[in-house]
């Protein structure tokens, strides 16, 4: 009989720590308990992925009527929906948590709908006053959004609040640079909002390749983003009668009188009233919204990690090996909350390897090379690999890049531009990157992430017969190199 009352205790009910849960309980026949003390399904399905996702589909069909009409259909534009909309978001978001849950319960864990911290090695703690012991532990509890340390940046949203919005507002300024960021600009962009958004740096979606953030930067002034680079906040506050009365109030919703709007939105509350800001860029004005996508931070606060032995990083993270192993033996970690690669399929994976090395003995270390990804703006960006950058700094290459008007759009009349990349060793016609930026880029990397996984030359691409017509058949009929490096 086992000295502890569990196999093993998960904390953290997202996509990583269910997984591990329920292959160890259903698979390996382990004794498992999860607490959790939010929603089932974690960032990704609850307030991630999944709703943005549903919305990036939702701000699609703006344009759709007009593009319709280059066809030879007569359809009126009609008008976009939120409530609508939100009543289907969260009715689809409550049946997935339902799935995960069920999902636990079919594989026999025990589920526990509360926070739990650590108390020591083999000890956890949870908010209902019960004390639980288990052989293993595993955390799971990913990451959340973070605002930046300025005056009064309370009262704006993160990504969180999003899905909660009550209404729409007709103006919001978004905050950052990173997908996130760019993401949610195309999509209330999509949605009618009138869009702002400031980035400190000199490009947005730092860290991806050059040529593919310029032209979805390009992509998002043509569709109407008002897109600043090299601008930050210098003031932000609560917007006065004297400001709304004044020229900065373009762009705000004035349903109700300012007298009326001042009186109900006079709190701090993220969400309630229109904001002043100035930015370094000289603007001044007032939104209906600010949302700040500035980052996010390790779920580690208050969860006595540090007590019981587990070694943080710098930004909160939980240190491991590339077993998932903390310095404590019995502790691991899987997921956002190590900030190794923060995508929910390397979390299900860690997750897997876990169950692999602890319950199967089979000692699983987690791949982390070579994952493709996808941004979904407008239009999306798939990468996989090395930016044409990276690269060249790292040995001889050649790239062989092509950007042309798809024909479904450029036949409705639209200047949509898309590009086709791959980054090429002279030495031995590896592709170290694929980048494509076009709609439904995301589908189209995950099938060239298998060729690049497997070590692909250019010359298997040439091999390889044209579907045409389609835009991705240019990913084989690139002959010559563009540039070298």
């Amino acid at each position: 009989m086992s000295d502890f009352d569990y196999d093993l205790f998960v904390i953290g009910g997202g996509s990583g720590g269910v997984r591990a849960a329920r292959v160890a309980a259903g698979e390996a026949g382990a004794k498992v308990a999860l607490a959790e003390e939010d929603r089932y399904g974690g960032t990704c399905v609850i307030r991630g992925c999944v709703p943005k996702k549903l919305m990036v589909f939702a701000s699609e069909y703006g344009t759709v009527a007009e593009d319709a009409k280059g066809y030879g259909w007569d359809i009126e534009a009609g008008s976009f929906d939120w409530g609508n909309f939100q009543q289907r978001l969260n009715a689809e978001l409550d049946r997935l948590e339902g799935i995960y849950r069920n999902l636990l319960k079919n594989s026999g864990v025990t589920s526990y709908d509360a926070r739990a911290k650590v108390k020591d090695a083999h000890t956890v703690e949870l908010s209902t006053g019960e004390t639980i012991t288990a052989k293993h532990i595993l955390i799971a509890t990913g990451g959340r959004p973070v605002r930046p340390e300025i005056p009064n940046a309370e009262l704006g949203l993160v990504s969180d609040d999003i899905f909660h919005l009550e209404t729409l507002p007709k103006s919001v300024l978004i905050v950052g640079g990173g997908y996130i960021a760019c993401e949610f600009a195309c999509i209330l962009n999509g949605l009618g909002v009138e869009v702002t958004q400031y980035y400190r740096g000199a490009q947005v979606l730092r860290g991806f390749d050059e040529q593919a953030r310029g032209l979805i930067a390009e992509s998002m002034i043509e569709n109407g983003v008002q897109l600043h680079c090299g601008t930050d906040i210098v003031e932000m506050r609560r917007a006065t009668a004297e400001d709304l009365e004044g020229k900065a109030a373009t762009g705000v919703s004035m349903g109700a009188s300012m007298q009326e709007m001042l009186a109900d939105h006079s709190g701090g509350k993220p969400g309630e009233g229109p904001i002043f800001v100035k930015g370094t860029n000289g603007d001044v004005k007032v939104y209906d919204q600010v949302f700040f996508a500035t980052g996010r931070a390790p779920n580690t606060d208050d969860m006595g990690l540090e007590g019981a032995g587990v070694k943080l990083g710098r930004k909160g993270e939980i240190v491991v090996d590339e077993y998932s192993a903390t310095e404590v033996p019995s502790i691991y970690a899987i997921g956002d909350v190590t900030d190794r690669v923060n995508l929910t399929p390397v979390a299900i994976r860690e997750g897997m390897a876990f169950v692999e090395t602890v319950f199967k003995d089979n000692p699983t270390k987690v791949d982390h090379e070579l994952i493709p990804s996808a941004v979904f703006t407008q239009p999306e960006f798939g990468t996989i690999g090395l930016s044409e950058e990276e690269a060249a700094e790292q040995e001889p290459i050649e790239v062989y890049a092509t950007s042309f008007r798809p024909m479904q759009t450029a036949f409705a009349g639209r200047p949509d531009r898309v590009m086709m990349k791959l980054v090429v060793s002279k030495e031995t016609r590896k592709v170290l990157g694929c980048h494509i930026v076009a709609p439904n880029a995301g589908e189209m990397i995950q099938l060239a992430g298998i060729a690049v996984k497997m070590g692909a030359t250019k010359e298997d691409f040439d091999r390889t017969v044209a579907v045409h017509p389609t835009m991705a058949e240019e990913m084989v009929t690139m002959r010559n190199p563009v540039r070298s490096a």
